[in-house]
């Protein structure tokens, strides 16, 4: 939820998470299999509210969010509904993209999504008052961290980490990215990829997704309690995007 990448390799996609949260927070479910309107969807529970950070739709479409959009923002709740009940409502549609043009957001405290629909990758961001949509290079790399946490000298420091990380590791599988998630920085471990402040916010956990054309897996590492989950959902061309 606070630092996204996604990373492409030859015929299968890599979409990383890690999720950092307040220490009162209860633990998530890991990754399960939930039947939704339009098909099955992948994703770990939040155990709080019931929504998710990230999902897969069992017709290869994947969403994973942010809190924030472009700068860290003042809440004002109570919101209408969480940001993790938002991003169901994206990913269960057979079109994310435009399930996200059409929400109402009114009253839903700012985010960002990353949406990955038949091979297309889209940027889209929610302010509080204006969404924005941006259509990115699904061919290459990007790292995405929460402007909620991360100003942007910190979110520029982890773009030059990441950029040197895919030049000494250029053909990365799924291992690599989640050692990537786990341990680069330079010590400072208010803004390392794992962080630490002080035990109010941490990485909770790591989630990664490996889709290729037929299935996708996601690798759950639960910090908090020391859990490796693996889990994986196969893709249906009865509800494969079109």
């Amino acid at each position: 939820m606070c630092t996204v990448t996604f990373i492409p390799a030859g015929d299968r996609v890599f979409i990383t998470s890690n999720r950092d949260e307040k220490h009162f927070r209860s633990t998530a479910l890991p990754p399960g299999v939930y039947q939704h309107k339009t098909g099955k969807l992948l994703f770990p529970r939040d155990a709080d509210a019931g929504g998710t950070w990230l999902a897969l739709h069992e017709n290869g479409n994947a969403v994973v969010f942010l809190n924030g959009a472009f700068k860290n923002h003042m809440p004002s709740p109570p919101y209408r509904k969480s940001r993790g009940l938002i991003l169901l409502d994206v990913a269960d549609s057979l079109s994310p993209y435009e399930s996200f043009d059409y929400l109402n957001l009114d009253n839903i405290e700012p985010f960002t999504a990353i949406i990955r629909q038949d091979e297309t990758l889209y940027e889209c961001r929610w302010d509080g008052k204006t969404k924005y949509s941006t259509q990115l290079d699904a061919g290459s790399s990007h790292i995405w961290s929460s402007a909620t946490l991360y100003d942007d000298n910190v979110q520029a420091k982890r773009k030059k980490w990441f950029n040197e990380w895919l030049q000494q590791t250029p053909f990365p599988d799924l291992e690599d990215i989640l050692q990537f998630h786990q341990f680069t920085g330079d010590g400072d471990a208010h803004n390392d990829l794992m962080m630490n402040r002080d035990g109010t916010v941490f990485t909770v956990s790591i989630t990664g997704m490996e889709l290729n054309g037929k299935s996708g897996i996601m690798q759950y590492l639960d910090l908090k309690n020391q859990k490796n989950i693996h889990s994986g959902l196969s893709f249906s061309k009865a509800t494969l995007p079109r």
